[in-house]
């Protein structure tokens, strides 16, 4: 009876098993169509000329399609995105997975949900992020973009920042503040949304994976 029940357990686990990678993928499948969502919502937007100016002189980008911040004195925020290269114009790589993480402290009430998107300026803030973890504002410098309609790049006071960051929020808290935060690859969603192995390095820099799942995305990108 034993030996009869075998291949249908086999079976039941291959199905949940299966089940359990198509979710995986899903995920960061929805983590990329909501980058490429937030990215044709700024860029689309008269105040956010400047992203536009500044995507067409970037080295890359890194998009969190939401990154919440929550507080009662100890406060902290988090969230998914995912980096993608430009080495010409019109020509960006497919992305790789990142989290961007902080931890505040002093009194503080209140929570926010913000849109964020990070321009990269230099190849040198693109290698640190692919290459190490790094934290804003030490290993490298970062400054918010100006937002407004008729704002022009030249006044802008990124000066020569590493990342200039741009941001939709709603909350407690106005503006937006990244020094200090913690940016990270995603290892395992790499894994998942190519293959076991692939690295932020091999997917942007060398461009040895691909998914078609992101060429929207890319293609959003494409007039940058």
């Amino acid at each position: 009876m034993f030996r009869k029940l075998i291949p249908a357990a086999l079976s039941i686990l291959f199905v949940f098993a299966t089940f359990g990678s198509a979710q995986a993928a899903s995920d960061e499948q929805q983590l990329v169509t909501k980058a490429k969502w937030t990215l044709e919502r700024m860029t689309k937007d008269k105040d956010f000329a400047d992203l536009r100016r500044k995507l067409a002189k970037s080295k890359g980008v890194l998009i969190f399609p939401s990154i919440i911040k929550g507080a009662f004195v100890l406060g902290g925020e988090a969230g998914n995105g995912v980096l993608l290269s430009r080495s010409a114009p019109g020509n960006w790589s497919y992305p790789a997975f990142y989290t961007l993480g902080a931890v505040s402290f002093g009194l503080q009430i209140g929570g926010e949900d913000k849109q964020v998107v990070l321009v990269l300026m230099n190849e040198r803030a693109l290698r640190a992020i692919i290459e190490s973890k790094v934290k804003l504002g030490a290993d490298l410098s970062v400054t918010a973009g100006p937002v407004g309609a008729g704002v022009e790049g030249s006044t802008t006071a990124a000066g020569g920042a590493d990342i200039v960051a741009y941001a939709i929020s709603k909350g407690a808290f106005a503006g937006i503040s990244l020094e200090g935060a913690v940016i990270e690859d995603r290892e395992s969603k790499n894994s998942a949304y190519y293959k076991p192995g692939a690295t932020p390095q091999a997917i942007v820099l060398q461009r040895k994976y691909k998914n078609p799942g992101a060429n929207g995305l890319r293609g959003a990108l494409g007039a940058y």
